[in-house]
C-alpha cells in the first residue's frame, strides 16, 4: 500500500514522465541474464590473478618463497611488494581530497600482516583454476604477533596496528564541550550506553576489475566494478602516474555497492600496477570469501549517548561521545566521515544544544569502508535512547517524538552543530507513519496480548538525512545530450548502474525536459571516454544531482530544437511546443514536425537553415548546486513478537514515510526504500561480521554470515511526505534513508515488547540467544529483589 502527500511542483518542465512508476529500462536486460558484470568481460590472451592472504590478524613478514608457485604449469608471476608497492605515485582520493593526510594504505603488506585476509602478493596466471591452486603454494615466512581485534581495548594498547600512530587512534574531533550545568539542572537526564556490533554491506556481485595495458600507446583500459567511473579513471592515473586522457574505465553493469565500491581499495590498486607488468589483460575477480573477510568492515561504534529534558519532555541537551573501529586500512580517511555521527546526532528535533566528542581507532580488522548511510550510529542511539527516555518518563514514545519534532513552518533551522536543515518536514513524515501503523489500535491490542501471555511491541525511528550534499566533487554533475541524426534521443551521463534505476530516471528526466516519446529516449552511462565527468553513485546524490545536469543540458539542447523548428514551420520561436516527440505551433496544431526529420534537416541539410543558426543538436552542461545540502527525512515503523522462551523476533508489520520531495519514479523510490530497510532489519538481528579474540573471522561464509529473506521480512507499506527540496524539480536523495532508520526501529519494537519484563536491546545484534541472556538477567534480578 502507498499513501502520499504531495507539496507544490517545483519543476520548471511540464512532466509527463516524472513522477510516473514507467517500467524500468534496464530490467529486459537484467531479467533475461543479458546484463554485463565485470566478470562477463573477456579480453584476449587475459590472464587471472588471485591473492595470497595472511591467515594470522597480525604477523611479522620474514619473506616469501614464490619458486614452487612459479613452476606450476600456467602461472606467469607473483608479485610482492617489493615489486609493487614502490610502483605507487599518488593515491589519494577525492572524498578525502589530496591536502588530507591519509591513513597508511600499501597495496600489498609489506613487513607485517595486519589482518587476516590482508593480501601479501599476487599470483597471475592463465586461469582463475591455477591461480587458485598456486598460491597455496606461495610459502610465506610469518611469525604470529599478538593481535588487537577488539577496538574498545585498542586505545593505548600495548600492540600498535601502526607506527605512525602508536596509540591506535587516527585522529578524532570534538564540538562544543557538553553543556553540564543544562544536564545538572534538568528534570530528567537520561543516559545509555549503546553499542553497534560491525557489519558489512554484501553486494551480490562482489568487487572486480579487468585492467588492460597497452604499452605501445600507454593507455590503460580499465573494466570495473564501481560506483564512480570517473574518479576511479581519475585514481588510477594519479596512482600510475599517467595522464588522465590515457585512462579509461568503462563500467557496464554493477551488482550492488551500498558504499563499499566508491573507493578504490587496494586490491584494485594491486590489479592496476600489475597490468603493466604482464603481457595481457588481467582480471581479478573477487569470491565471497575475500568479501565477508577483507573488502571492508561498516558500523561498528562504541558510545555513550545522553539527553536533558525538562519536566514536560521538552529535549534541553544531547551529548553523544563515541568511537569508531576503522580496522586496519580504512577508506576513505576515516577522521572526517565520521564526524557525521556527531554532527547529525541532534536528528530532526528541537534540540536547543548539542555536543560531540570521538575518536577513530585502528584494530587488527578489515579496514572501514562506507555502508549505505555511513553515519547511521547518530539515528540508531539517539532513537534508542528517545525509546528508555519516554518509558522513564511514563510516557508513550509517540507523544514525546510528537513534542520535539521540527515543523514545516521552522524551517530554515540550524541544529546546534550549525547543520543547515530546509525543504523538511519531520513531523509530517512521523505523523503519518503514525497513522498507518494504526498506533492506538496497537497499544490495544499489545494491552491484549500480554493479557494472553504474548509479548508484541512498536517502535518508531524518525531521521533526517543529507542528500546531494555541495562539498567538493560532490556539488556538481556533467550530462551530454545528444538528438541523432534519426531524431533519437541519447544522454550521456557519469551513471554506473548499481541497482539504483538511474538509467530509468535519467531517461525520464530526459524526455520530459525535451518533449520526447520516453521509448525515443536512451542513455549511455559509465564510459569514461564518452560521458562528462561525475561524482558517482554516492552519499544519495544521484536524483538531485543528475536531473539538475540534465535540466541544465536539456534546456540548452531544447533551445536548439525551437529554433530549427521554428524556422521549418515558418512561426516564432515562441510559438513552438515540444511533445511527443514533434514540434507543434502552439496555435496550429495541424502544423507540426518529427523529431526525426528535425534531426535530418539539420544532419544532411544544413545549408538550408538561416546564416548564423547552428546545426548543432547536442548539449553538455555542468550542474552546480547552489544548496549546501538537499534534506530528506523519514519515519519508519515496525511490530514484533517475540518469543521469550526462544528469543526469536517475528516482524509483523512495517510501514515507512518518507519525503523525498517529488518523486521520479515512484517505484524506483520505494525499491531504494525496500533494499535499505531490509539490510537494516538484517544489522538489526542477523549479520554479524565477528572476530574472536585473536582476531580471526567467524563469519566468513553465508553459513555464519546471516542474511534477511523473504521469510523475515514482513510486507512493507509505504507513505509519501512531498516537501519539494532547494534544486532541480524539488528531487532529494532516496538511497540510503531506508538502511538509516529501520535498525532502530525494530530495536525498539523489541524493546517496546520486552518493556514488561525490564529488558532493553542496547548492544546489537538482538540475536535469539542476546535477548534469552537479557530475559534471564531480568528475572533473576526480580527474584534477587523479590
Amino acid at each position: 500500500m502507498t499513501v502520499s502527500s504531495a507539496g507544490p511542483s517545483a519543476g520548471t518542465v511540464p512532466a509527463r514522465y516524472a513522477g510516473s512508476r514507467v517500467p524500468r529500462v534496464e530490467d529486459t536486460r537484467l531479467l533475461t541474464g543479458r546484463g554485463t558484470f565485470v566478470d562477463d568481460i573477456i579480453r584476449p590472451g587475459m590472464l587471472h590473478a588471485c591473492f595470497v592472504r595472511s591467515p594470522f590478524a597480525r604477523a611479522t613478514i620474514n619473506g616469501i618463497d614464490a619458486s614452487a608457485a612459479l613452476a606450476m604449469p600456467g602461472v606467469r608471476a607473483v608479485f610482492t611488494a617489493a615489486d609493487i608497492n614502490p610502483e605507487v605515485k599518488e593515491a589519494w582520493h577525492a572524498v578525502a581530497g589530496k591536502d588530507v593526510p591519509d591513513t597508511p594504505r600499501p597495496p600489498l603488506a609489506e613487513s607485517e600482516a595486519k589482518f587476516v585476509g590482508d593480501p601479501v602478493a599476487l599470483v597471475v596466471a592463465d586461469s582463475r583454476y591455477i591461480a587458485e591452486d598456486a598460491i597455496e603454494l606461495v610459502d610465506v615466512d610469518y611469525e604470529p604477533l599478538p593481535a588487537v581485534a577488539d577496538f574498545r581495548q585498542a586505545v593505548n594498547s600495548d600492540v600498535v596496528v601502526h607506527e605512525e600512530y602508536p596509540d591506535n587512534v587516527a585522529g578524532g574531533m570534538a564540538g562544543a564541550p557538553p553543556d553540564e550545568e543544562t544536564f545538572a539542572n534538568a528534570a530528567h537526564v537520561v543516559s545509555e550506553h549503546i553499542y553497534q556490533h560491525a557489519h558489512v554491506p554484501v553486494p551480490i556481485e562482489c568487487r572486480g576489475i579487468v585492467a588492460e595495458w597497452q604499452s605501445a600507446s600507454d593507455e590503460l583500459t580499465i573494466w570495473a566494478s564501481t560506483q564512480t567511473p570517473h574518479e576511479l579513471r581519475a585514481f588510477a592515473a594519479r596512482l600510475l602516474g599517467i595522464p588522465a586522457s590515457r585512462v579509461r574505465v568503462i563500467v557496464k553493469d554493477t551488482g550492488g555497492g551500498f558504499g563499499q565500491k566508491v573507493v578504490p581499495m587496494r586490491e584494485d590498486m594491486c590489479i592496476m600496477i600489475a597490468a603493466r607488468k604482464v603481457p595481457a589483460p588481467l582480471k581479478w575477480i573477487e569470491d565471497r570469501r575475500e568479501n565477508l573477510m577483507a573488502a571492508s568492515q561498516a558500523r561498528h561504534v562504541d558510545g555513550d549517548v545522553r539527553m536533558a529534558f525538562d519536566a514536560d519532555g521538552t529535549i534541553l541537551a544531547a551529548d553523544i561521545d563515541f568511537i569508531q573501529d576503522i580496522g586496519s586500512y580504512p577508506t576513505p580517511y576515516p577522521v572526517l566521515t565520521t564526524a557525521a555521527i556527531g554532527m547529525f546526532f541532534p536528528g530532526p528535533y528541537r534540540v536547543p544544544k548539542a555536543s560531540f566528542n570521538y575518536k577513530t581507532v585502528f584494530s587488527n580488522t578489515a579496514g572501514l569502508a562506507a555502508y549505505r548511510g555511513p553515519w547511521q550510529y547518530e539515528t540508531l542511539s539517539r532513537e534508542i535512547l528517545l525509546d528508555i527516555a519516554a518509558r522513564k518518563m511514563g510516557m508513550d514514545p509517540v507523544d514525546l517524538r510528537r513534542k520535539n519534532l521540527l515543523r514545516r513552518d521552522e524551517m530554515p533551522y540550524f541544529n546546534p552543530n550549525g547543520m543547515p536543515y530546509d525543504h523538511v518536514a519531520p513531523i509530517e513524515t512521523f505523523e503519518q507513519a503514525v497513522k498507518m501503523a494504526d498506533h492506538e489500535g496497537f497499544r490495544k491490542e499489545q494491552e491484549e496480548a500480554l493479557a494472553q501471555g504474548r509479548y508484541i511491541g512498536l517502535g518508531f525511528s524518525t531521521y533526517i538525512e543529507p542528500t546531494g550534499a555541495a562539498t567538493g566533487h560532490l556539488a556538481g554533475e556533467g550530462a551530454t545530450i545528444r538528438m541523432e541524426s534519426t531524431g533519437k534521443i541519447n544522454v550521456y551521463v557519469n551513471g554506473g548502474s548499481s541497482g539504483n534505476s538511474i538509467e530509468t530516471t535519467v531517461v525520464q528526466l530526459t524526455a520530459d525536459a525535451l518533449g520526447a516519446d520516453i521509448d525515443d529516449v536512451a542513455t549511455i552511462q559509465g564510459d569514461t571516454a564518452v560521458t562528462p565527468y561525475g561524482a558517482g553513485t554516492q552519499g544519495s546524490r544521484s536524483a538531485p544531482m543528475t536531473a539538475g545536469a540534465v535540466h541544465e543540458a536539456g534546456s540548452i539542447l531544447r533551445k536548439q530544437i525551437v529554433t530549427i523548428a521554428a524556422h521549418m514551420l515558418d512561426t516564432d520561436e515562441s510559438q513552438i511546443e515540444l511533445a511527443g516527440s514533434r514540434a507543434v505551433v502552439r496555435d496550429d496544431p495541424d502544423k507540426s514536425v518529427s523529431f526525426a526529420d528535425l534531426a535530418y534537416r539539420a544532419y544532411y541539410e544544413p545549408q538550408m537553415l538561416p546564416p548564423g543558426t547552428s546545426a548543432t543538436l547536442e548539449a553538455t552542461a555542468r550542474f552546480t548546486s547552489q544548496a549546501p545540502i538537499h534534506w530528506a527525512n523519514a519515519t519508519h515503523a515496525c511490530t514484533c513478537e517475540v518469543d521469550t522462551v526462544t528469543g526469536h523476533v517475528t516482524l509483523t508489520n512495517y510501514v515507512v514515510s518518507e519525503d523525498v520531495g517529488p518523486m521520479i519514479n515512484p517505484n524506483v523510490v520505494e525499491g531504494q526504500i525496500a533494499g535499505g530497510t531490509v539490510q537494516g532489519i538484517g544489522g538489526a538481528l542477523l549479520e554479524h561480521q565477528a572476530y574472536d579474540a585473536d582476531g580471526n573471522p567467524l563469519s566468513s561464509t553465508f553459513v555464519d554470515y546471516l542474511l534477511p529473506t523473504a521469510t523475515e521480512v514482513p510486507l512493507i507499506e509505504y507513505g509519501h511526505i512531498e516537501v519539494p527540496g532547494p534544486g532541480v524539480g524539488g528531487y532529494k536523495g532516496a538511497g540510503e534513508g531506508g538502511a538509516i532508520g529501520s535498525t532502530p526501529a525494530v530495536i525498539n519494537a523489541i524493546n517496546d515488547a520486552l518493556a514488561p519484563l525490564g529488558v532493553t536491546v542496547t548492544r546489537l545484534p538482538a540475536t535469539p540467544a542476546t535477548i534469552v541472556e537479557l530475559i534471564e538477567q531480568a528475572t533473576s534480578k526480580d527474584q534477587k529483589w523479590n
